[in-house]
């Protein structure tokens, strides 16, 4: 459950909102439109996501009358949700980031690296997963992994060989040396650092929920 000193009663204006966007109902928690909104209103996904359980469950009398009063008056909960961001200053997008430590926060995953704005932490993660189902001599960019993967982010397959690269240089268990060191070897230790000494599945399961936020349907809604 989201924490209740960061949730507000107005919160599930918005939320009802995109629970009702085609295809109805619960929105996977790291799909692009949930996670544009966990970051207007400063609520990590998987939290908005267990609020939309609550959302759709319908057990409180102020949600069984949220749902009795706009469910079918969508182009009333579409007025309300944008009186709401104009009162907190939420038409703003390019004010999500501002002010957010560049330490380790869930909102700077979303956030392009300063040394290569192609990349953000959310692909180092994702990429950081496929890299223990290769073996380093399959970390190029002709491997057929490393071209899907590549497509679902969009980003060239010598992009994604490039950050295995880097990543073969945070592994303790080769041990190799650079005579000179990638601008993104911080960005990808900091990864590291937070997924690399997880279980195997564990990551999986993370990564398998990331992708969500780059697959093309959400990109079209």
């Amino acid at each position: 459950m989201a924490n209740q000193s960061q949730w507000q009663e107005d919160y599930w204006l918005p939320l009802l909102q995109l629970y009702l966007r085609k295809p109805v109902g619960i929105k996977p928690a790291y799909s692009r439109p949930m996670v544009l909104l966990a970051l207007e209103l400063n609520i990590p996904p998987k939290q908005l996501s267990e609020q939309m359980v609550t959302l759709d469950k319908r057990e409180s009398a102020s949600l069984q009358q949220l749902w009795k009063r706009f469910a079918t008056h969508q182009k009333q909960l579409s007025h309300e949700v944008q009186t709401m961001r104009e009162m907190r200053g939420f038409n703003h997008p390019e004010q999500f980031y501002e002010g957010v430590s560049k330490a380790e926060t869930w909102q700077t995953d979303f956030r392009p690296l300063e040394v290569d704005s192609t990349l953000t932490p959310l692909h180092l993660i994702i990429i950081l997963d496929l890299y223990f189902r290769l073996t380093p001599i399959t970390m190029v960019s002709d491997t057929p992994e490393i071209k899907e993967l590549a497509s679902l982010l969009a980003l060239k397959p010598e992009k994604v060989a490039d950050v295995m690269c880097v990543f073969q240089l945070c592994d303790p268990y080769l041990s190799r040396l650079a005579f000179e060191v990638s601008d993104l070897f911080s960005a990808c230790h900091d990864v590291w650092q937070r997924y690399g000494n997880l279980e195997p599945n564990v990551l999986a399961r993370e990564s398998a929920l990331m992708k969500e936020y780059f697959k093309t349907a959400w990109h079209k809604n």
